[in-house]
């Protein structure tokens, strides 16, 4: 009888050693500590005591199969080894979106490491370009540009041409990017929409197309700071996420385009550190009381300001606890700028990791509790989902069950009077 059953029960165990596999991998590759990959090895180990009780020598296939696996899994994409990075000496670099948070700190980090660095800002004559200027090397290049805008885009491209003559571009780092508003997708603006599609997305990628015959000239790299938004369900963070998650699909597609001209593409999800415009409190007081005025009244009406204010009171929160050490950021941009073996994602910061295995691993319910309590925790509820004030459920419960003990009452005094 258990001859009949050998070949299913061989494809559950197969199928089950996968998973735990992929499991196992993105556990080790999240930076999570010790606690979970020992959890992770201790079931394989569960696994491995199933297979060799069933039948030896496919337990063994199934060993040697996996470390197979493994040993070209590593080949292929594992880190360099110590000593094999590449000098950073001779090779260019442009930086976008340099006027505060992680492009001033990058561009700062790769002028110290030896890059001639291209710094694009905003305003030459604002605080970021100020402190470029002050800090950074005479090799550092600060050029004008507002990255929606094609000319000025098309200018960049024109100056970098002339400073680096006859050598093609090492580097793209795509950091501008912008987060307009903050809230409900009813209760934000079409032109906040708007706002986060047209810099983050395709601000960039007008950026990428112009400076693409630079970066194959010198089979270079582009880096692009994306954010686990793009690709978790962030509540309130609609807007910008979408317009990462369309950023994330296309430099996916792009790397595979890029791969015969031997162009590398590799995108960094950061975790919760606190840049420019997160702790631009003036920005989002002006936001606030923007979307005020402009809400329907009906709507307002149905979800109360107290819901609004609420909310950006909770962001502010957040922000206000966000990592104000940027260098695990600027590092990891100037390993993936290095690396002889570049990674296609890396996880920039602590938490980034834990977040993408309970989205990959865990039910969708479980996953979208634990963002809600790790970024907002609500109390309110909107206005006309609430209980009527002075309304106690439970009272009216006891209310109705004496109502209907008197009734009861009544009805057998009559029947005695009868």
């Amino acid at each position: 009888m258990m001859d009949d059953y050998t070949f299913p029960l061989w494809i559950y165990l197969g199928v089950l050693a996968v998973l735990v596999g992929g499991a196992m991998k993105r556990l080790l590759a999240s930076h999570l500590g010790t606690a979970p990959p020992l959890v992770a090895w201790l079931g394989a180990t569960v696994l491995a005591e199933r297979l060799w009780s069933f039948c030896l020598p496919a337990a063994l296939l199934l060993v040697l199969l996996g470390l197979a696996c493994c040993l070209y899994s590593a080949a292929r994409t594992g880190p360099a080894p110590r000593g094999a990075a590449l000098p950073a000496r001779g090779k260019a670099v442009l930086v976008t979106g340099c006027d505060s948070g992680f492009g001033t700190a990058t561009a700062k980090h790769l002028d110290n490491l030896g890059f001639e660095v291209f710094a694009t800002v905003l305003d030459l004559s604002g605080e970021g370009a100020r402190e470029l200027e002050r800090s950074c090397s005479p090799r550092l290049t600060l050029l004008q540009v507002d990255i929606t805008q094609q000319q000025q885009v098309h200018q960049a491209l024109l100056d970098t041409k002339a400073k680096l003559g006859l050598k093609g571009l090492w580097g793209l780092v795509n950091n501008a990017g912008v987060c307009v508003n903050f809230g409900d997708i009813e209760l934000s603006l079409m032109s906040n929409f708007r706002g986060c599609m047209d810099v983050n997305f395709f601000g960039t990628l007008s950026v990428t197309k112009s400076f693409l015959p630079l970066l194959r000239q010198a089979k270079g790299r582009i880096i692009t700071i994306s954010s686990p938004a793009g690709d978790l369900p962030f509540p309130c963070l609609a807007a910008y996420g979408a317009s990462k998650a369309a950023l994330n699909l296309m430099f996916n597609t792009l790397r595979n385009e890029l791969e015969p001209w031997g162009v590398k593409v590799c995108t960094i999800l950061p975790s919760s550190f606190k840049t420019g415009q997160s702790s631009n409190h003036a920005y989002w007081e002006q936001q606030h009381k923007q979307l005020l005025r402009t809400l329907p009244p009906a709507l307002l009406e149905e979800y109360g300001e107290d819901y609004l204010t609420e909310t950006k009171e909770l962001f502010h929160r957040y922000a206000s606890q966000a990592n104000t050490d940027l260098s695990p950021v600027t590092d990891t941009i100037a390993q993936a700028l290095l690396a002889t073996r570049p990674r296609s994602r890396y996880f920039a910061g602590p938490g980034v990791g834990l977040m993408y295995f309970i989205h990959s691993y865990c039910p969708l319910s479980f996953s979208s509790r634990f963002l809600q309590k790790l970024f907002l925790k609500k109390r309110l509820a909107p206005r006309v989902l609430r209980s009527p004030p002075g309304f106690n459920p439970d009272l009216g419960l006891n209310n109705n069950k004496e109502e209907e003990g008197v009734e009861v009452d009544e009805v057998e005094e009559d029947e005695e009077l009868k």
